[in-house]
């Protein structure tokens, strides 16, 4: 599933694309809304709020997408748009159009009922508006719940929004958090939150997530998709298995020696 910060560059290269220009193309390829017909609205905006997309457009009408597990948007010069099977919706004006394909979501709202889409979310860690008010509250959400596995804590939107798989592994790895470690034992919640701000904030605007500060192919995570090779830090062999998510189980790495177990 997309992190935060891809989808907040899915939505800021959108907006650049489609915001302040006419529709000549709406095409739904979603049962329940083959006859919706947006052209000749002007897209006033594109914004993403933890890891959902909300194109508003005029007339008081938002498209709210989410990409879940394999969804992605491509913008391209308007033209034809390829014969394919996963493709849910393409949007598109005199000079470009936007393809959004194997989205997991797609549906119309009136701009003013957004928050019944997305108003469950916890603060957006990408929130243009973030500061000690966003994250006190994402502390407070998180340790509402002392018991619960921090790696499993993290992960749940409705607590703070953009954490993914990717970050997880990376910021508990450097707060030497092990994933099963109850929140009520983590020593510096509102320190975890902030790194989690810092690294998705420092990779919002292009692809990929390095977290090392090393953007060498091969060299971007800490632990993340590294089981059974060294740890960067201390040479133990990283470590994966399945924990809970509230979209599922999701896999996990952690350093057994750098993350040690709870008790």
């Amino acid at each position: 599933m997309p992190e935060g910060d891809v989808v907040r560059l899915a939505a800021r290269r959108l907006h650049e694309a489609l915001a302040g220009r006419p529709l000549t193309r709406s095409d739904f390829r979603v049962p329940r809304l083959a006859t919706a017909d947006l052209r000749g609205r002007t897209v006033n905006e594109v914004v993403s709020r933890g890891k959902h997309l909300l194109i508003r457009v005029e007339g008081g009408v938002t498209v709210h997408t989410h990409l879940l597990m394999e969804g992605r948007w491509q913008v391209r010069r308007a033209g034809p748009v390829p014969r394919d099977h996963r493709v849910r919706l393409v949007l598109a004006n005199a000079r470009w159009q936007a393809v959004g394909s194997s989205l997991g979501l797609v549906e119309l709202l009136r701009t003013a009922d957004e928050d019944g889409a997305v108003g469950h979310l916890g603060p957006d860690l990408l929130d243009p508006a973030w500061g000690p008010g966003l994250a006190a509250e994402a502390v407070a959400r998180l340790a509402a719940r002392p018991g619960r596995a921090v790696g499993e804590a993290v992960l749940d939107q409705t607590l703070v929004a953009g954490i993914g798989n990717v970050y997880k592994a990376e910021v508990l790895f450097l707060r030497g958090a092990n994933p099963w470690t109850p929140v009520g034992d983590v020593p510096d919640l509102p320190g975890l939150v902030e790194l989690a701000h810092r690294l998705l904030d420092a990779n919002k605007d292009r692809h990929g997530h390095v977290t090392t500060g090393d953007l060498r192919r091969g060299h971007e995570h800490w632990v993340y998709g590294r089981a059974g090779r060294p740890c960067r830090r201390c040479g133990t062999p990283v470590r994966r298995a399945g924990q809970a998510s509230d979209v599922g189980e999701r896999v996990t790495f952690w350093c057994p020696r750098c993350q040690p177990a709870p008790p």
